[in-house]
């Protein structure tokens, strides 16, 4: 008798079978599933990793190397980095042959990507690395070479930078003492000098001065404080003007404006312009306090008005040439020894005035001013007499 639970299966049975596996396992191959079977562990992303900078420049600047570079935006994959990455900078010296020794690089400095933005100009990051002053007068033109890399990942930084070397020299202390003084054709610059390097030997020669300034918004400075850090910038220190001499007279500014002032002595080593480190930070903010000339050659002529019983005072005097003139005040008096009031309400734009409202038989006296656009106003002029008591239609 045959046993049933001990039959083959019939052809018909095994392709419902396998049509079913290929069923359940169908799901798992839609949405990227290797295999069928339960999913193995999740796998962790990979840290984003930034590209490589390929423009890094470096120039001496003082007792430092000043690095020059774009800071990447980008993965390696093309994908826009969602923060700002840390920057490292890596030292390093050069073989014998001048090549990058790869194995001398080291980190010197990490700059967190929270602080980036205070080393962004012009759309380029600009790091001074410091170098000793001992090192450099112990070793004058020694070499450094640099690189740098950046990352948003402990676990993977970017690929190394181009690498960059410069020949450091000692350079001339830095400036000492700056300060100004507002006068009315310019804003006068002292300072003090040295004669030696930031390390103590002397010059090997006379320095220049060079004047940069700067201007700053003067909602985001605070005097009290002194503090520039958080200052909003709304021109960098850029070089104005070169002296001989430890002064200057900056003659090209505007009052009402909040100007930021640096000096940097330099010198010049194996054909080379090399600057000091820069100065304290001089904040001056000038306002105008200085008044017009006093009028001259004021004039005054009695006339006759529209009738015999309405006399006149024309003045006149000669123009100021202040560029800030507002206008002028003219000031009418029936005391000699007094100044009186003012005539007219609004400034007059034009050194004349037609008085229409003196009275026959009357002396008056006038006296002008001038008024500038800060609302300095000049001494009075002399007085002058409109004897209209006298006058004869």
């Amino acid at each position: 008798m045959e046993n049933q639970n001990s039959r083959t299966p019939s052809t018909g049975s095994l392709i419902h079978s396998v049509r079913a596996a290929f069923l359940i396992c169908l799901p798992l191959s839609v949405f990227g599933a290797t295999g069928c079977g339960a999913p193995g562990e999740p796998t962790a992303p990979s840290p984003p990793i930034p590209m490589a900078v390929t423009d890094l420049r470096v120039r001496q600047s003082g007792d430092g190397a000043q690095l020059t570079f774009t800071l990447p935006n980008k993965t390696v994959h093309g994908d826009r980095l969602a923060e700002t990455p840390a920057i490292e900078i890596l030292r390093g010296n050069l073989k014998i042959d001048g090549s990058p020794d790869s194995k001398s690089f080291r980190v010197v400095e990490t700059v967190p990507g929270s602080l980036v933005g205070k080393f962004l100009s012009d759309d380029h990051v600009q790091i001074v690395d410091p170098v000793l002053p001992e090192e450099m007068r112990l070793h004058p033109g020694v070499t450094l070479a640099y690189r740098v890399r950046t990352r948003v990942s402990k676990k993977r930084a970017s690929s190394d930078s181009n690498a960059v070397s410069l020949a450091m020299f000692p350079v001339p202390q830095r400036v000492s003492g700056l300060q100004a003084k507002v006068t009315e054709s310019g804003i006068e610059l002292k300072w003090s000098a040295s004669a030696r390097t930031s390390g103590g030997e002397p010059l090997p020669g006379i320095p220049e001065q060079y004047i940069y300034r700067g201007e700053v918004d003067p909602r985001s400075y605070d005097p009290a404080t002194k503090d520039l850090s958080s200052a909003k910038w709304i021109a960098p220190p850029v070089r104005v003007a070169q002296s001989d001499e430890e002064s200057f007279l900056d003659s090209q500014f505007e009052f009402g404006t909040m100007y930021v002032y640096i000096v940097r002595s330099g010198v010049k080593i194996q054909g080379n312009s090399l600057e000091s480190d820069p100065s304290e930070p001089l904040v001056v903010a000038p306002v105008d306090t200085f008044a017009p000339a006093t009028p001259q050659n004021v004039v005054a002529a009695v006339t006759s008005g529209a009738s015999d019983a309405s006399p006149e005072v024309d003045l006149s005097w000669s123009i100021n040439s202040e560029t800030d003139l507002a206008g002028y005040r003219v000031y009418r008096s029936e005391q000699e020894s007094d100044k009186g009031e003012p005539v007219a309400t609004d400034l007059l734009l034009s050194p004349a005035y037609r008085d229409t409202s003196v009275r026959p038989n009357s002396r008056y006296w006038y006296r002008i001013t001038a008024v500038d656009r800060a609302g300095n106003e000049s001494v009075p002029s002399v007085p002058v007499l409109a004897d209209v008591a006298q006058h004869s239609p």
